[in-house]
């Protein structure tokens, strides 16, 4: 089984990657942490995301390891990730990577969760379920400033909202694997809990598997 969950940021999809993932004993893949990755160790390297050669080199030379290392999750990375993954090159260097992992999942798994921009459209488009989870603007920004504020880091609500809006822009206008649904389940996740989330998702894919 492989789940493809494709989703703007902050809207929820990995949550309920892991999610399901549990529920069905399934390796998980949140498949920004490698565009994360490649633009922390440019950032480390005090080189510019913007370089395409520097962005395929860091790409080329990102470790597993590097994926689950170092602090990911700040705004700078954020924004640096969106940066690179807008580059093609990057892209194809991370493809590999991560089509292995989805039909050759580690620790024995019978199957993956991939979360992302593009699972559906370009890594997996033959996945087993697809999801694509979304949220208003607003909404996702209150999310990750709340998030924010609970990890210590210092932001505005205004400044998470412009920042989201501008990588949805990014997102869903490059030219190179846009955001976007492909023959996909979508999930508004705005008004529910993340409990109505995976209730919603489980019954779509009992209901797939019943037919």
């Amino acid at each position: 089984m492989i789940i493809a969950i494709d989703g703007p940021a902050a809207a929820g999809k990995g949550t309920l990657a892991r999610r399901l993932a549990g529920h069905f004993n399934l390796a998980f893949l949140d498949t920004g942490r490698l565009y994360r990755a490649v633009g922390y160790a440019i950032l480390q390297a005090g080189n510019d995301p913007n370089d395409p050669e520097i962005a395929v080199a860091a790409a080329r030379a990102l470790d597993p390891e590097n994926v689950v290392a170092g602090d990911l999750y700040t705004e700078q990375v954020a924004e640096t990730a969106s940066v690179v993954a807008a580059i093609a090159d990057v892209r194809k260097e991370l493809l590999t990577f991560q089509r292995n992992f989805a039909y050759h999942p580690p620790g024995g798994k019978n199957g993956a969760v991939l979360d992302g921009r593009d699972i559906a459209s370009v890594v997996c488009p033959d996945a087993t379920h697809k999801f694509f989870v979304t949220a208003s603007a607003k909404v996702r920004a209150r999310r990750r400033f709340k998030e924010l504020q609970e990890n210590g880091v210092e932001s505005t609500y205004a400044a998470v909202l412009a920042d989201i809006e501008q990588r949805d822009q990014r997102d869903r206008t490059r030219k190179v694997s846009p955001l976007k649904s492909v023959d996909a389940r979508v999930i508004d996740t705005s008004g529910k809990t993340p409990d109505a989330v995976f209730e919603e998702a489980l019954a779509h894919i009992e209901g797939e598997q019943s037919k």
